[in-house]
């Protein structure tokens, strides 16, 4: 069933990214963690390029006297941070990238919550050998900034929290990129670091790290898909494919992280952005079945709807 998934969602990626690939060559280079969109509009020749966007969404809602029922008060507040920093030269070329997130939300039946959190950094190193090929080294870490809870109706449990978990990539390989939008990354050899920081939820045995240790290393397969496409003017898709295959214990089971986000641009300042995020990690027990009671993997699904302030910097 889980490769079944899986590679239907390979399939229906590859499909629709071979297919846009003649619209893409119009564009601009997408960055190596396809989160940032390099500005079509900058044809200037240097060596360093730096830039990023700031968004930031508020909404509340408060009811009085209601027939029809609701939260007396609500508020939510979601922002992010994407920042880059571009080096080329001749052959050699290095992509550096920053994504911060952070969501909060606050009802009155359910208190505070946090609905997002993120920090994710990518660097990525590489050689071009000709042929849209080119000789890679990419190295991702991604973590949160606070704990994370999980809810029943009358209690909540530490679920995770800073460096609990973090994931560490090292990966050498070969990246094809036959237009500027669209890469391919490959590495047969590549090492990941799982890390728990926290003694809690080490002596838990979270996310796949044996009980009472604080870091698990594995060795396996990597490959990243990162695309974007302007769909009109002031929409703008971008999206993200990552599958890693771990040779030491059950490769069969690929882990899988998604990302897609559509951005539209009212204007200079405010925009809208809808995202779906998808992650399938064999060694994370998120769900428990109702039938049997165990603790097991389930593919984890987020979806945000925002539109509020936006800057570009």
């Amino acid at each position: 069933m889980r490769r079944s998934f899986l590679t239907a969602i390979l399939l229906v990626c590859t499909f629709g990214l071979l297919h846009a690939q003649t619209d893409w060559m119009k564009t601009s280079r997408e960055e190596a963690s396809g989160k940032i969109k390099k500005d079509a509009s900058d044809t200037t020749n240097k060596v360093w390029k730096k830039g990023g966007t700031f968004n930031l969404n508020v909404n509340q809602g408060s009811l009085t006297n209601w027939a029809a029922g609701g939260d007396k008060f609500s508020f939510s507040v979601a922002s992010s941070l994407n920042a880059f920093a571009f080096y080329k030269k001749g052959r050699h070329s290095w992509d550096n990238v920053l994504n911060l997130a952070y969501g909060y939300v606050n009802t009155t039946s359910l208190g505070g919550r946090k609905s997002d959190d993120l920090i994710s950094i990518t660097s990525k190193y590489g050689y071009d050998i000709g042929k849209n090929f080119y000789l890679s080294g990419l190295v991702d870490l991604r973590t949160q900034f606070t704990d994370g809870y999980l809810y029943t109706d009358t209690s909540k449990t530490l679920s995770s929290r800073f460096f609990a978990p973090a994931y560490l990539v090292l990966s050498p390989g070969i990246d094809y990129k036959p237009t500027d939008q669209f890469s391919i990354f490959f590495s047969p050899v590549t090492g990941r670091y799982v890390f728990v920081m926290d003694d809690y939820l080490s002596s838990q045995a979270a996310f796949g790290v044996d009980t009472g240790k604080h870091v698990k290393s594995e060795f396996g397969a990597y490959l990243t898909i990162n695309t974007v496409k302007t769909l009109a003017k002031g929409i703008v898709y971008k999206g993200r494919l990552d599958l890693y295959s771990n040779y030491r214990n059950n490769p069969q089971n690929v882990d899988l992280y998604m990302t897609n986000s559509l951005n539209l641009a009212v204007n200079k300042y405010i925009s809208a952005v809808i995202s779906l995020d998808m992650i399938y990690d064999d060694d994370v027990k998120s769900f428990v079945n109702p039938k049997t009671g165990v603790l097991g993997p389930r593919l984890q699904v987020k979806q945000v709807i925002g539109v509020g302030f936006s800057a570009k910097f």
